[in-house]
């Protein structure tokens, strides 16, 4: 082994068992103030939405494309916006859904000494309450860009963490870090988690899409479930 180990864990639908976007839609609903005094949402965003996700869901809309169209949703807000309600956004709607299996997976790697790596395409605002809440050592995600004015463009800053994007992040993070990625573990559940997912020595394919279960099944990846443990639910290497 020529470095330490880690363990990256994607957290939509990998370590939660939803989309937290569709929690954070949920939250808004019952603080509207909060949310759109300054700036409503048109109808025409949430026509399209809808309909592109629809899309997105039969895999005939591209990954990215759906989280550019996510984030442009905050164009014209103010990130202290979503910062100020981060922590009760987690406690109170995020926390219920974590996934038992996918945190007994957290604290085994905690107890055998990986750097535990909190990796999505997920927002910052939110991300880094998890990683505190959860004792996560390192957060790789994506940031959202502040214009001149103070206010969200509704653009990523820098890359978006995301397909080959989340593969460079972790090859960043292993060569600052001296983390060995063949020895280190990896779970994802979306086909466009694979680039990552291949980086490392021991992948976990969660509640996998169809397509990420094929290449899992190609691979030899074992498939965890969150309720059920099945025989296909082997234990990170010791």
């Amino acid at each position: 082994m020529h470095g330490r180990r880690a363990a990256f864990f994607d957290f939509d639908k990998t370590l939660i068992d939803c989309e937290s976007s569709k929690l954070l839609i949920e939250y808004m609903k019952k603080n509207r103030r909060h949310f759109f005094s300054e700036k409503g949402i048109s109808v025409t965003y949430l026509i399209k939405l809808l309909a592109l996700n629809e899309f997105y869901k039969r895999d005939l809309y591209s990954d990215e494309k759906m989280a550019l169209l996510l984030i442009s949703f905050f164009k014209g807000r103010r990130l202290s916006t979503f910062e100020d309600i981060a922590l009760e956004l987690y406690r109170d709607y995020i926390r219920q859904h974590l996934s038992s299996v996918l945190m007994e997976r957290v604290e085994r790697h905690r107890k055998e000494g990986d750097l535990l790596v909190l990796i999505s395409a997920g927002l910052r605002y939110i991300l880094s309450v998890v990683k505190t809440e959860l004792g996560f050592d390192n957060l790789l995600c994506t940031d959202l860009e502040t214009g001149a004015d103070g206010l969200l463009t509704g653009r990523a800053l820098g890359i978006l963490c995301i397909n080959a994007n989340k593969k460079l992040l972790c090859e960043k993070l292993a060569k600052e870090e001296g983390i060995d990625l063949k020895s280190s573990s990896a779970y994802g559940n979306h086909q466009s988690d694979i680039p990552m997912l291949d980086a490392v020595g021991h992948a976990f394919a969660v509640e996998p899409t169809k397509p990420l279960l094929r290449f899992a099944l190609q691979k030899g990846w074992p498939v965890l479930r969150y309720r059920v443990k099945s025989s296909s639910q082997s234990s990170p290497p010791s």
